[in-house]
């Protein structure tokens, strides 16, 4: 069964803190939209819902999802 990447235990900080950090920078907040539309698009993927997704098709959202993740944590920590 597929699962939602859990972004805020990956960043080890906690959501109401990362609300709050979004509301104050627009440039996180994108990258969060954007991380949580690539999710979704895999976690849909995975449960078969999307259709046909190749392979190689989910592989490629997965690296987009961990690019922005990436992206993401470098951001945080440059702002604390």
């Amino acid at each position: 069964m597929p699962v939602k990447h859990d972004l805020y235990a990956d960043l080890s900080i906690a959501k109401e803190e990362v609300i709050k950090m979004r509301g104050k920078d627009p440039k996180l907040n994108s990258l969060i939209d954007s991380y949580e539309s690539l999710d979704a698009d895999i976690v849909e993927a995975e449960s078969g819902s999307a259709g046909d997704v190749s392979d190689d098709q989910l592989k490629r959202l997965k690296e987009e999802r961990l690019l922005v993740k990436d992206k993401i944590v470098k951001h945080v920590s440059y702002s604390q």
